[in-house]
């Protein structure tokens, strides 16, 4: 029987899914978090045959030795994995240090974290990329925003979705900047790019051959979600157009990837942008080796009527998928509310309007709802027109 230690089985609260899975596929799941085993959702627990509870996941030394704890009492580990962004980096040092070899190990970070170094890789899939500075003083970086033309954007050169990220427009929002920037942060500035943000994601075997894809929009920008409060949209789209797929395999290859669920953003552009291509060109943004977060493993199982869950179990116990591909195709649309603000419809008329569309309602937990708002509609639809109209009336304020 192959052991998996999962990492934080129990965040996001739909990870669970994947522990089940993998124990129907008949492997022995360890978990490893700082939530109390009796507070975990009982589904969880029947999922996982051991649990190991330390007082904090930020603590390496604790999680280190639960993976030590977990080895000598149900022998070696054949997989580990928290298919979470934040914890990316510590899986990869605790695979080095136990010689797990079913995944990154710490030297492969680099270019998966780092925005910058993702650039090379970029440009061995032949997929242009903005320009770039990396800033440590204001001179280089006023000199690079006076060449490329405001407005820039900055955000961590290592760092989770659109936290930190800013758009500024001219030389006294850069001095603010950094007048405020954290010091032990180091960022990436780049030139500004008008496109609409799409993704390509996959869940790949061995061979970096793709089981499962998809591809999302997010018509409006992430960044601006965070730092203005405002609501949240994004959709599954009914096919994966070709130009994306390209992209999204392109990307797998340069980049060497497999084993994983992946998640890989880029800009389509909305106009022709000179340096980078022409109106529906694609860019690539950032590479994602993880699931997309929240809920889109979920939207993902609407859109094609499918289980990602298992399709990732399946890869791991078998490297292989198991489930047929029952050809559904749908446009799964997530709205999220932002709390204090008046709606034309209420949530529940919202939910009686769409009532047979609807797949989820509820809160968002605190945790994600600077991307994606406090309250939470996702629903199907079968044509892009109906889709558009279930965001007017989600969203509309009065």
């Amino acid at each position: 029987m192959k052991n998996i230690v999962f990492i934080s089985p129990n965040f996001p609260d739909n990870y669970w899914k994947f522990c089940s899975e993998l124990k129907n596929n008949g492997m022995r799941v360890l978990g490893v978090g700082d939530c109390p085993y009796d507070n975990l959702k009982p589904e969880l627990r029947n999922a996982l045959t051991d649990y190991f509870k330390v007082d904090s996941l930020e603590n390496y030394e604790s999680v280190f030795r639960a993976v030590a704890f977990l080895t000598y009492k149900w022998g070696k580990i054949d997989w580990l994995e928290s298919n979470n962004e934040y914890w990316l980096e510590r899986d990869a040092a605790l695979r080095t240090a136990f010689h797990i070899t079913t995944g990154f190990q710490e030297s492969d970070m680099e270019p998966v974290k780092r925005k910058s170094a993702m650039k090379a890789y970029y440009a061995k899939a032949g997929i242009p990329t903005a320009r770039y500075h990396l800033v440590y003083d204001l001179e280089g970086s006023r000199e690079f925003a006076h060449e490329v033309g405001y407005p820039v954007v900055v955000k961590p050169d290592n760092g989770v979705g659109a936290n930190g990220t800013y758009r500024l427009r001219s030389d006294e929002e850069l001095d603010f900047f950094f007048a405020t920037k954290d010091p032990s942060v180091l960022y990436i500035m780049e030139e500004y790019v008008n496109g609409e943000v799409r993704t390509y994601d996959a869940i790949l075997d061995s061979h970096g051959n793709p089981l499962f894809e998809i591809g999302n929009v997010t018509p409006s920008s992430l960044m601006d979600v965070v730092n203005t409060g405002d609501n949240s949209l994004y959709y599954y789209v009914d096919e994966l157009p070709e130009k994306m797929r390209d992209a999204g395999l392109r990307t797998i290859r340069a980049f060497g990837v497999t084993s994983r669920f992946v998640h890989l953003e880029f800009f389509v552009l909305r106009e022709d942008q000179k340096g980078l291509g022409k109106k529906g060109d694609v860019i690539g943004l950032e590479v994602n080796m993880r699931p997309s977060g929240g809920y889109s493993p979920d939207m993902m199982n609407f859109a094609r009527e499918t289980d990602v869950y298992k399709v990732w179990a399946d890869m791991v116990a078998f490297d292989r998928c198991t489930l047929p591909d029952r050809k559904a195709r749908h446009f799964c649309a997530f709205a999220g509310r932002r709390d204090g603000k008046q709606f034309l419809l209420s949530d529940g008329e919202l939910e009686e309007k769409y009532r047979s569309r609807m797949k989820m309602v509820g809160r968002v937990p605190d945790a994600l709802s600077g991307a994606m708002a406090n309250q939470m509609f996702v629903a199907i639809f079968d044509t892009e027109e109906e889709m558009k109209q279930f965001f007017r009336d989600a969203l509309t304020c009065k």
